[in-house]
């Protein structure tokens, strides 16, 4: 049987070469989880610290959550979606990384977005949770590449045929 990435079109080559699709399907899988995990601490958290600090009880609450969530999603990453092997620390490290311009970006931009809709809509109370869902989105939609090419990278393995490399983990 023919190996389909070398029939279709090249475009589709380069991009399954960068984006093997189950690969991407158990991402969007821990991704999904991971969402409603680290919404649902978020909220959790937002709920409690707003009896102790009312007034930006979401912002540490993104803090704190980002942190739970990161680390449970490194796990989902490194077992399920890129399947490495050893280098907990390492790879846990770069997965910080990865994800601390999310964390600052979405922290810096939730007190605007918090104000924003407060202003222009009727939802004064929910506006932190409705903030903190769509600054969530934007972290899973940016994380994938960072995960694949820094926290989760291995050394590339010379290529069998000289046509395209050939990694040391599994990319199905």
């Amino acid at each position: 049987m023919k190996n389909p990435s070398r029939t279709s079109s090249p475009a589709k080559r380069g991009l399954v070469k960068h984006i093997p699709p189950a690969q991407f399907v158990r991402y969007l899988v821990i991704g999904a989880w991971n969402t409603i995990f680290g919404y649902t601490c978020f909220f959790l958290l937002t709920r409690w610290l707003s009896h102790i600090m009312p007034a930006y009880s979401y912002i540490a609450a993104n803090l704190a959550s980002s942190v739970i969530a990161i680390s449970v999603a490194f796990l989902g990453y490194k077992w399920f979606v890129f399947r490495t092997k050893g280098n907990y620390l390492r790879e846990w490290l770069r997965c910080l990384v990865v994800y601390s311009a999310t964390i600052l970006l979405s922290t810096a931009a939730l007190a605007p977005l918090v104000g924003l809709i407060r202003h222009t809509t009727r939802y004064q109370t929910q506006a932190p949770y409705i903030a903190g869902a769509l600054v969530g989105i934007v972290s899973v939609i940016s994380s994938f590449f960072g995960h694949k090419h820094l926290s989760f990278r291995q050394a590339a393995k010379p290529s069998t045929d000289g046509d395209e490399p050939i990694f040391a983990h599994d990319n199905s």
